[in-house]
């Protein structure tokens, strides 16, 4: 895989503006939000879509989405509800392909339809 915008920001050789990182994981703000609260959360290792994710990754995989639980409290947007977002290839809006999750909240949002 190619080096990626987000390898570059885990690396700190691109700014960002980071609300979460540990070991494992990165969050930072999108820079085009959709919502008040709209945050990436990235895992340092690199997988280039979900059809990339191997068994041996699930726990990593978990730890994203404990992190969006862990960020949507801090941001105040977890009692009134927020979205979850993994978007893989082409089709379904990847734009970079390095696995990421959307944290997206703080207002009501509109239903999401198949078509």
């Amino acid at each position: 895989m190619s080096e990626t915008l987000f390898t570059k920001i885990i690396k700190r050789e691109l700014p960002a503006d980071i609300v979460y990182e540990d070991d494992a994981v990165i969050a930072i703000r999108d820079i085009n939000p959709q919502a008040p609260t709209h945050v990436l959360i990235i895992p340092k290792e690199e997988i280039a879509t979900v059809n990339d994710i191997r068994p041996e990754q699930a726990e990593l995989i978990g730890k994203l989405v404990l992190t969006a639980q862990k960020i949507a409290a801090e941001e105040g947007i977890a009692e009134d509800g927020y979205r979850l977002v993994i978007n893989c290839n082409r089709h379904g809006c990847q734009e970079v392909f390095h696995l990421h999750m959307h944290l997206v909240g703080g207002r009501q949002l509109r239903g999401i339809s198949a078509g």
